[in-house]
């Protein structure tokens, strides 16, 4: 089944506006952590597709996915520094991929935590919003140091 990329593509637009909006963002999380899947379109070197760990902006979102494989997993809100800190860089450092917004047949957008981490930063700097970082003193810092370790 072939999905339309511009209708992914903005689904990750909305993604982004909704999360720095909100400050939330939204996994499915079970007894054995969260849930994953594989990447449509990417593989790692022995030809395997990449993990991906899916991240929704509405619970509305997040449930609609719990059925099948993920009839056990429960919507769980992540705060967005936290998501930033922790998990976009967890993800990128794992060789990981966050999906965003996927849908109930499994397609969505797929993107490194790194690159996903400057598109929030982005995002939260056009709407003039700061976020308060454990590991980071503010969002030029943390950009700073995400392009450092991006090159």
């Amino acid at each position: 089944m072939f999905k339309n990329h511009i209708d992914i593509r903005l689904k990750h637009e909305k993604f982004i506006k909704k999360v720095c909006e909100t400050n939330i963002v939204y996994g499915l999380k079970n007894e054995d952590g969260f849930a994953m899947s594989s990447s449509n379109d990417l593989e790692d070197e022995d030809g395997e597709p990449i993990g991906i760990i899916c991240f929704w902006s509405e619970k509305v979102l997040a449930k609609s996915c719990v059925k099948n494989s993920w009839e056990e997993y429960e919507p769980t809100e992540i705060n967005l520094a936290e998501f930033i800190e922790n998990w976009c860089i967890g993800i990128d450092n794992d060789e990981l991929l966050v999906g965003t917004n996927f849908d109930q047949n499994m397609f969505g957008f797929e993107i490194e935590g790194y690159e996903l981490i400057l598109e929030l930063i982005a995002e939260l700097k056009k709407n003039k919003k700061e976020l308060e970082f454990l590991k980071f003193e503010n969002l030029e810092d943390l950009e700073i140091q995400i392009k450092e370790a991006m090159e």
